[in-house]
């Protein structure tokens, strides 16, 4: 990698956007000078600790807290009737029965999954707070539990709200095209029982943590966490606090990782509040391993049963239906969102045009779940991915040609899905030619020879994925109609300070996408100036003005909503430094002026020039004599909203999503026939962003989405036993891919413009599912001829090939075709 000097980088003539230039944050992370909400301390803090309930599902009879709030140096505590007596529950998405549950941030009379918080204990250190909490005494009743989804709505199933009336927590039909005639002219149908998408989770290396202070004086807490979406916490936390937003100040600097996790911390965060404000000091939760396994954002588990595929005999994709049952677990923190958001990519990346879907999401004694990168689309992408190469299999086509015969086409974009969201640019064909070239597939036939004659089975499997960017919060009307949300925005600020200082203040959260880095370029190019010149705030702060109702990372959409506002409030400023110059300059016509080398000059006469440095001491500290009717104030905030309608509830029809950007991951795995231990051997992901700002910051996240998948594909799940006691509750149980897990990887990269974004961009950064579903379909690849086993889940650990090896039957029954 090309290094470059600390001092000032000259402009190139092309411009900053599509330079791998280094990342601006880079220098003080690599140092070890970054702040994390760990890294923030507050004279006479108290640490908290939660008391977590050691049952699935059990009532509470009793707390005791007398003993532990004995102890000298424990501040006090927080019960659950404490907070049902200070908080309202809080507010629910979903429409009936969902809508009727009662969710606090600590249990109130009832605890529904094992580590769920029970009481909040606060200390002078962490170690003492956890050492009190021990004393806490709290008496269970404990009641059957339920952890399978399929059985969350039998007769006799453990109700977890019996305000809801039961286990189900919301159910939509979703249907478009004309599914009958499209089975009626099918050549054959390809029935599947049952898929499964296991529970599993994206690892961030800084676990969820806030520092939290209560001002008395203004009846106002600033929140120093890492919550990646401050908007949406703001939305949860005020009304269930009975305050303003206004109340609530959002503050973040550096955050190690957030991939959707760190949404739905808004219960933590009201604990705190609730501390801080009774306590009358500053209060730190800092997060466990095993603490956030047990409890923290668990990725949707989903069945997809009954499904039935309509396929002409070449191949072609007709239609499908099918049944799809999400377990949300405990609570809906984010849920039933779950339930809709998979529709923004309801054909995959395939031409499909009848669909019929019913979704069901019930409760279940786990962990509450919350997005999970690819939230929701990831599930039904594996899932039609799942359809693709078992109808290749059943009817002995070649996965690749069927992908190719069923791909929308790089001259049918824009292309208008079923169900009304618009794929805006793409080439999807020409992604799966390179993927397959960076791994040698012509030599595949002699590598598979080779494999055979070491007593291995080697297998290719393909994954295709979007990530569908910038998202129309209007979808969660389709699933409660009463919503007031549709659209969503983003803002920035940029301003040229007394000395020439170019600042710019976000309303993301970045999680290290680079966004200080990024939108440097973006706003070097509009200044004509240098990336050095440009500094952008770290972080969140509410209190920058750079806040509006969703701000926040996540949803792939920071390189088309924030760039964007990024864009807009710098064009404003570069009319404003314009303006001034043409009054300083002595009244030359701003058609006549130029922005170049940060300043703004004549362009017939480069020499008679005013630096910026002048333009903001004129402005801020020199600017008596000015006319009176200017207009700039060199300090320029822009909202950007993108160009969405309000989707049909009726038809659940609809654009939900702005842009579309693609990957195409190629796996070749060897195994073990005798072990049922494989390796993944070559490997490689080739993606779509449109228009890349910095492409190296692109690779890095495509090397981190292969991680995931990876991992999830082999290692990680969260399993519960019947009594709902999760098996995998640390690392020595779960285990998180490492260096050595990897296989050697090689990217590859087309740009497809989005004609719908004012600079091109399209999101970048969930491209996982692709990956889960390549090595899926290498298992099944390598499998074929010595069983022809199906691969019927997500999560394929060595255990689960060798059972497959032994009795492939098991696996074939789920499929036939008529």
């Amino acid at each position: 990698m090309t290094t470059i000097a600390p001092e000032k980088v000259a402009a190139p003539q092309k411009g900053w956007a599509g330079r791998s230039i280094p990342r601006k944050e880079d220098k003080r992370l690599v140092q070890g000078e970054g702040v994390f909400v760990d890294d923030v301390k507050r004279h006479g803090m108290g640490y908290l600790h939660f008391v977590r309930s050691p049952y699935a599902h059990a009532h509470i009879t009793s707390v005791d807290v007398s003993k532990a709030e004995e102890i000298g140096g424990v501040y006090g505590t927080l019960t659950g009737e404490e907070v049902a007596a200070l908080t309202d529950p809080f507010f629910q998405i979903s429409s009936a029965p969902g809508a009727s549950i009662k969710d606090y941030s600590l249990a109130v009379g009832k605890v529904r999954y094992v580590g769920e918080p029970v009481v909040a204990v606060v200390a002078e250190t962490r170690e003492l707070a956890r050492d009190a909490s021990e004393l806490v005494e709290v008496e269970y009743e404990p009641l059957p539990a339920v952890t399978d989804a399929r059985r969350a709505q039998d007769e006799g199933a453990p109700v977890l709200h019996e305000d809801a009336g039961g286990n189900l927590m919301w159910t939509g039909v979703y249907e478009w095209g004309d599914v009958d005639q499209a089975f009626a002219e099918a050549d054959k149908v390809v029935s599947i029982s049952e898929l499964h998408f296991h529970r599993f989770n994206s690892t961030p290396l800084e676990l969820d943590g806030a520092v939290v202070e209560y001002n008395r004086g203004v009846n106002q807490w600033t929140i120093h966490c890492n919550n990646q979406f401050p908007g949406f916490a703001a939305i949860m936390m005020g009304p269930a606090m009975r305050c303003g937003l206004d109340k609530l100040r959002f503050v973040t600097q550096d955050i190690g990782g957030g991939f959707g996790n760190k949404i739905t911390s808004h219960p933590q965060l009201v604990v705190c509040c609730l501390l801080a404000r009774k306590l009358n000091r500053p209060i730190n939760w800092t997060e466990w391993r095993t603490d956030f396994h047990l409890s923290m954002s668990h990725g949707n588990e989903r069945f997809f049963q009954d499904t039935e595929v309509a396929v002409t005999d070449d191949g072609t994709l007709l239609g499908f239906r099918t049944k799809a049952l999400d377990d949300a677990g405990a609570w809906l923190r984010y849920e039933p969102l779950g339930g809709v958001i998979w529709a923004q990519v309801v054909p995959g990346m395939y031409r499909w045009q009848h669909v019929r879907l019913e979704f069901t999401q019930v409760a279940t004694n786990k962990a509450p779940v919350s997005p999970n990168r690819g939230y929701s689309r990831m599930q039904h992408l594996w899932f039609t991915e799942r359809v693709i190469d078992i109808v290749a299999h059943e009817l002995g086509l070649d996965p690749v040609e069927v992908r190719k015969r069923n791909y929308i086409r790089a001259e049918e974009m824009p292309y208008t899905t079923p169900n009304g969201c618009v794929y805006d640019s793409g080439d999807y064909a020409r992604m799966l030619d390179l993927a397959l070239d960076l791994v040698g597939y012509e030599s595949i036939g002699a590598r598979r020879l080779d494999a055979e004659a070491r007593g291995k089975l080697l297998g290719v499997g393909i994954g295709s994925t979007l990530d569908s960017g910038t998202n129309n919060f209007g979808q969660s009307r389709l699933i409660n109609p009463e919503l007031q949300f549709s659209g969503n925005n983003e803002v920035a600020t940029v301003k040229l300070d007394i000395f020439g200082e170019i600042v710019v203040t976000l309303g993301t959260t970045p999680q290290g996408q680079g966004h200080e880095t990024t939108a440097a370029q973006v706003v070097a190019d509009i200044l004509k100036c240098s990336v050095d010149d440009v500094h952008v705030r770290a972080g969140h702060d509410d209190y920058w003005n750079s806040h509006a109702g969703f701000s926040g990372t996540y949803a792939s959409q920071f390189a088309v909503t924030g760039l964007t506002a990024v864009k807009g409030a710098t064009e404003m400023l570069a009319a404003e430094i314009l303006k001034l110059g043409s009054v300083i300059l002595g009244g030359v016509p701003e058609d006549a002026l130029e922005l170049a080398d940060g300043t703004v000059r004549i362009k017939d006469n480069p020499e008679a020039a005013l630096p910026f440095m002048a333009c903001g001491a004129i402005i801020n500290a020199n600017n008596a004599g000015l006319p009176e009717d200017l207009g700039v104030t060199l300090n320029c905030r822009y909202v950007y909203r993108p160009p969405f309608e309000v989707p049909d509830v009726e038809r659940k029809y609809g654009n939900l999503t702005l842009t579309y950007a693609a990957q195409v991951h190629v796996a070749v795995i060897e195994i073990d026939p005798e072990t049922g231990r494989y390796e993944v051997v070559d490997y490689a992901a080739v993606d779509d962003c449109g228009n890349r700002i910095n492409p190296q910051i692109v690779e890095g996240q495509v090397m981190g989405a292969t991680a995931q998948a990876i991992g999830a594909a082999m290692h990680e799940v969260y399993e519960y036993d019947e009594e709902g006691n999760l098996l995998t509750p640390n690392f020595y149980d779960y285990h998180v891919p490492h260096a050595l897990d990897m296989p050697p990887l090689k990217t590859g990269a087309i740009e497809s413009p989005s004609p719908f974004t004012e600079l091109g961009t399209k999101g970048m950064g969930e491209g996982g599912g692709a990956g889960i579903h390549a090595i899926c379909a290498a298992v099944q690849d390598a499998l074929r001829g010595h069983g022809d086993a199906i691969v019927w889940d997500s999560h394929n650990p060595y255990h689960r090939v060798w059972e497959m090896l032994q009795d492939p039957a098991q696996s074939r029954s789920r499929v036939r075709v008529s």
